[in-house]
C-alpha cells in the first residue's frame, strides 16, 4: 500500500510539472521575432485602430470622446464580468511603459508584459494574424492619443475560472497562433478581405457559436450563434440562403459596413452599430474587400437557438 500511494503521488508530481511547463506563456505561445522593424505608418496603425474595434471596448465608459481609452467596460460571459482594460497612453494605468515587443506579444500570443496569460475575452486569437509590423502601426497610433488615468476593475470571475494558469491548458487545445497566409490562388481583393474580416476585423469571435470552454465551433464558423453577454443571437454571415446572407450581393454586403442599412432597409442595432460605426470609416476598397470574402464563405445552416434565445427573438 505504501509503494502505490508513493507511486500515485510521484505521477501526480509529474502530471503537475508537465502542467507547469506546457503552460508556460513562453511555451504554449512563444513570441514571435519581431526583428528589425520599419518606420512605423501611423495612417495604417489608424486604420487598423479602427477596424479593431479598439474604442468599442476600451473607451472609457460614459463620456463622448472614443479616444480616450480608459477602458473599464464590463463584458458578461458564461465564466463571470470581464472589465476591459486602460490601453491609452498612460505610464502608470496604460500601455505608456511598454515597448514594441511587449505589444506584439499580448496581441498575438495573448502574453502580458508581466509574462501571463491574458483571457480570451481579449480576442488576441484573431489579432495574431496581424504580422509584427501592423502591430507596430496600431502601436504607434496608440501612442499618439492621449494618456488617461485610472485602472479598470478586475474580472469577476468563479473559480477555477480566475486562476490564469489555466488560460494555458485553453491555449493547448484551442489557440492557433499562425499569422495570416495569404492565398495565392485567390485574388488581392479577397486576400485583403479575408485579412481584414478574420484578423482585425475579428468578425468569427462574435458571429460563431462556442463550446463549453468559450472556443469558437469550426464547424460553426461565422454562422452565428448565442451572445456571448447572453443578449439574444448573433446573425449568420455566411452564404446559407435562408439563415445567412446567401441572397445578398457583394454591394450589398459593402453597403451594409458603410451605413447599417440592410438590402430591407432595416437598420442593424444592438452590438452591430458600434460595429458599423467603425467600418463606415474604412474605405470603399477594404469594405468591398471584405464583401468579397464573405461572399466565399460557404453556406453554414445557423446552430438551434438555446430555448432562451427563442423565447426573446
Amino acid at each position: 500500500m505504501r509503494r502505490l500511494l508513493i507511486t500515485l503521488v510521484v505521477f501526480i508530481l509529474l502530471g503537475l510539472g508537465g502542467f507547469v511547463v506546457l503552460t508556460d506563456p513562453r511555451v504554449v505561445s512563444p513570441a514571435p521575432e519581431i526583428g528589425t522593424l520599419p518606420a512605423p505608418d501611423i495612417e495604417n496603425g489608424k486604420v487598423l485602430f479602427t477596424i479593431g474595434g479598439c474604442a468599442s471596448c476600451h473607451a472609457t465608459p460614459g463620456q463622448d470622446d472614443r479616444l480616450k481609452l480608459g477602458g473599464g467596460l464590463a463584458l458578461a460571459s458564461p465564466f463571470g464580468t470581464f472589465h476591459a482594460p486602460n490601453i491609452s497612453p498612460h505610464t502608470r494605468d496604460g500601455i505608456g511603459n511598454w515597448g514594441v515587443q511587449d505589444f506584439v506579444d499580448a496581441m498575438a500570443t495573448g502574453t502580458s508584459p508581466r509574462g501571463q496569460h491574458y483571457y480570451p475575452a481579449f480576442p488576441y486569437t484573431s489579432y495574431r494574424l496581424m504580422p509584427p509590423k501592423a502591430l507596430a502601426d496600431l502601436f504607434a497610433y496608440i501612442r499618439t492619443l492621449q494618456p488617461v488615468e485610472g485602472r479598470a476593475p478586475d474580472h469577476q470571475l468563479a473559480f477555477p475560472f480566475n486562476i490564469r494558469r489555466l488560460v494555458g491548458g485553453w491555449k493547448l487545445l484551442y489557440f492557433d497562433g499562425s499569422p495570416f497566409r495569404p492565398d495565392p490562388s485567390k485574388s488581392e481583393e479577397w486576400n485583403r478581405g479575408a485579412y481584414l474580416v478574420q484578423g482585425p476585423g475579428h468578425c468569427a469571435e462574435c458571429h460563431s457559436s462556442r463550446n463549453r470552454f468559450g472556443a469558437i465551433i469550426q464547424a460553426t464558423r461565422f454562422a452565428g450563434g448565442p451572445d456571448p453577454e447572453g443578449k439574444g443571437t448573433v446573425p449568420n454571415i455566411t452564404q446559407h440562403e435562408e439563415d445567412g446572407i446567401g441572397k445578398w450581393s457583394k454591394a450589398e454586403i459593402a453597403e451594409l459596413l458603410k451605413t447599417g442599412f440592410t438590402p430591407s432597409f432595416d437598420n442593424v442595432g444592438g452590438s452591430m452599430a458600434a460595429v458599423i460605426r467603425n467600418t463606415s470609416q474604412l474605405s470603399d476598397a477594404d469594405r468591398l474587400a471584405m464583401a468579397e470574402f464573405l461572399k466565399s464563405l460557404p453556406a453554414v445552416p445557423s446552430p438551434p437557438k438555446p430555448k432562451a434565445a427563442q423565447a426573446t427573438n
